[in-house]
């Protein structure tokens, strides 16, 4: 199969505030883009790279966003018809494949992770492990109040977020801070 593939290299600040970082992100793709008639063989070969020694290449992620003429697709002139993702059967075309998907049309004004990995590499609670600290991760950045606010200051640094789940943290704090009822602190 063939896939139209652009390596992106970020080198990500932790001092960064998440609209920074997404900032970044942005400016880099777009820059990327340019050279998107470049095919990435030639990339690798101007850089004397072994395209079967780059592990990278098994690692994408997808952002697609859904939009209103999203019914009437053509491709030199081939009619292509939508089909709903949640009823395409996901085959692992690279070894680690996460793919954001977010349709503002929609009534739910949801962005939804697609998580797609190859089993022959990834045990199946470690894929779940990652799933859940995804989506822990997600849920402090996306965490409203009652009052529609966000839980978390956006333009706070980044390492402020966590990608330690609560029930791994409680965990760490047993361990390591067990502390002795007759012993007091000092």
């Amino acid at each position: 199969m063939f896939v139209s593939t652009l390596p992106y290299r970020l080198e990500i600040g932790s001092d960064w505030s998440f609209d920074e970082l997404v900032q970044h992100v942005r400016e880099k793709c777009l820059l990327v883009l340019e050279h998107s008639h470049y095919p990435l063989q030639h990339i690798l070969g101007d850089n004397r790279i072994n395209q079967s020694n780059v592990s990278f290449l098994e690692i994408i992620f997808d952002f697609i966003t859904v939009s209103e003429d999203m019914g009437h697709l053509c491709l030199h002139d081939t009619n292509l018809a939508r089909v709903l993702l949640e009823q395409s059967a996901e085959v692992a075309k690279f070894d680690f494949s996460l793919t954001f998907v977010y349709n503002p049309l929609s009534d739910n004004n949801r962005l939804s992770c697609h998580l797609v990995c190859s089993y022959d590499l990834f045990e199946k609670s470690t894929i779940l492990k990652v799933a859940q600290r995804f989506e822990y991760l997600f849920g402090e950045l996306f965490q409203t109040q009652s009052s529609n606010t966000p839980m978390i200051d956006m333009s706070s640094s980044i390492n402020k977020l966590s990608f330690i789940l609560p029930e791994e943290a409680e965990e760490m704090e047993l361990v390591v801070f067990h502390r002795l009822e007759n012993i007091a602190d000092e």
